[in-house]
């Protein structure tokens, strides 16, 4: 078996009658695109800092390749993070930006250029070393922060919130190149996100947090089929929600019955696209009728709300359906759904 290169203990951060962190543990892997995602205040910023030495937990441990992390102070760790303001100094060339934590620690001139030149060459900035950051565009500027964060390879990179700034297709743009720059560098990142999209596009697996609690660590499809329970079936995609009581073949529901799925729990969980819709009469086995209410097309899909018949989701929102292509159902339109038991899955 592989050894983590983090391995976190039961860490707490309490400040007073607020747990930001109550009792974490986790590993994080070697070369590992790592995500901590959730709301504001679930505590994912504040073990991204317990990781960098900016928070001191009131317990527990934390190990990078064996070292205790939490003996050492911060200049002295193995990692490098990376802010959302970026912090460049603006009287400052790209190539002096970079250049400016080796050259503090010591490393000799020549050295110095020699590694901030094979980083630009990474990050696509070899043609803009003499330029300023006024001189640059976001995306730019972004990956100036990144070449200054890594020139000195770090065991572990701390990203956060690092494409908070950027327009979205900047932003798009971004996470394929941060993901891609991951893998060429081979330094374990650590990001931490409140877009769910950010992380499921980027993250080799994912750690969703709440209330300084981990719900659940998977990889990003395990996240959005199998999530543990309610809080990560909401947060992770979009999802219809029914409350009622598992039995064998799926969740008995008041006043209407069975509805197909598995596992165990209260909550069944059925994504939008798993959904099958169609006039009434036009399924063979319909789980529900309803009527619909909206249909919004968003360039190749469309999103189509029904108000079902005698139920209502835990959400009390009409139910979702995803289907490729435009608009085919008027307002009002009687309609049935269905969808497989393997595709429902019950949660606690």
């Amino acid at each position: 078996m592989i050894e983590p290169l983090v391995t976190i203990r039961g860490l707490c951060a309490h400040y007073g009658s607020v747990k930001a962190l109550d009792n974490i543990t986790l590993d994080i892997r070697d070369n590992e695109f790592f995500a901590l995602l959730g709301p504001s205040g679930c505590g994912k910023t504040t073990l991204l800092r317990s990781l960098a030495g900016f928070e001191a937990p009131t317990a527990g441990t934390i190990y990078l390749a064996g070292d205790d992390l939490l003996a050492m102070p911060a200049n002295r760790r193995p990692v490098n993070m990376m802010f959302q303001s970026y912090a460049l100094f603006p009287h400052m060339t790209v190539e002096r930006n970079v250049g400016y934590g080796p050259a503090r620690a010591g490393v000799p001139r020549a050295e110095v250029a020699r590694r901030v030149a094979e980083v630009l060459e990474t990050v696509g900035l070899a043609g803009l070393a003499n330029r300023r950051p006024s001189q640059l565009s976001g995306g730019q500027r972004q990956r100036v922060a990144l070449a200054r964060a890594i020139v000195n390879r770090p065991r572990l990179l701390l990203l956060d919130e690092p494409l908070s700034a950027l327009d979205r297709n900047v932003r798009s743009q971004m996470q394929t190149e941060l993901k891609r720059l991951q893998h060429d560098v081979g330094i374990t990142f650590v990001i931490v996100t409140h877009d769910q999209e950010e992380a499921l596009s980027m993250a080799d697996r994912i750690a969703v947090m709440s209330h300084g609690v981990v719900q659940q660590v998977a990889t990003p499809e395990d996240l959005y089929r199998s999530p543990a329970n309610r809080h990560v079936a909401e947060f992770i995609g979009r999802s219809n929600i029914f409350e009622g009581e598992a039995e064998p073949r799926g969740l008995r529901v008041p006043n209407i019955g069975i509805l197909p799925g598995h596992g165990e729990g209260s909550y069944l969980v059925v994504r939008p696209e798993d959904i099958r819709i169609a006039p009434r009469g036009g399924l063979p086995s319909p789980v529900l009728t309803g009527t619909v209410v909206d249909s919004q097309f968003s360039g190749g899909t469309t999103v189509t709300s029904v108000i079902p018949d005698n139920i209502e989701t835990l959400s009390r929102q009409p139910i979702s359906v995803t289907q490729p292509g435009f608009p085919t159902f008027a307002h009002n339109t009687a309609v049935e759904l269905a969808w497989p038991s393997h595709s429902a899955v019950i949660v606690a």
